[in-house]
């Protein structure tokens, strides 16, 4: 399972307690980026995150000018610290404009409360 943050960068939010924390398990940027480290609960415990995301930018040319970028804390520890993102497999979108937050899963019982998205300027 994963976020996707603009419909085009997955952090993954599946089930990788115990492991080593590679960029298919829990906390990591798929395929781009490996969490600093793996602090994912034991099963059936509740997960926090707290993700900081910045769009990439456009100048009026439409070429991009700054990437997108994200600060993420699991379980309130910082596992990525302004990682510069690039579009990972699977979401609907690669052109790194603004795009949806969805949550992604593959057929196992997933839970998700206290949603919160804030602006900020």
């Amino acid at each position: 399972s994963g976020l996707y943050l603009a419909d085009q960068y997955e952090c993954q939010i599946l089930d990788s307690f115990g492991l080593k924390g590679e960029t298919n398990e829990c906390g990591g940027i798929y395929k781009v980026a490996r969490p600093n480290v793996n602090m994912c609960l034991p099963p059936l415990s509740w997960q926090t995150y707290d993700v900081d995301f910045k769009a990439a930018r456009f100048n009026a040319a439409g070429k991009k000018i700054a990437s997108a970028i994200a600060t993420i804390r699991h379980n309130g520890v910082l596992i990525h610290n302004k990682i510069k993102l690039v579009v990972t497999p699977g979401g609907s979108q690669n052109d790194e404009k603004p795009g949806a937050i969805f949550f992604q899963n593959h057929g196992n019982p997933v839970r998700f409360r206290n949603i919160w998205i804030l602006e900020q300027f």
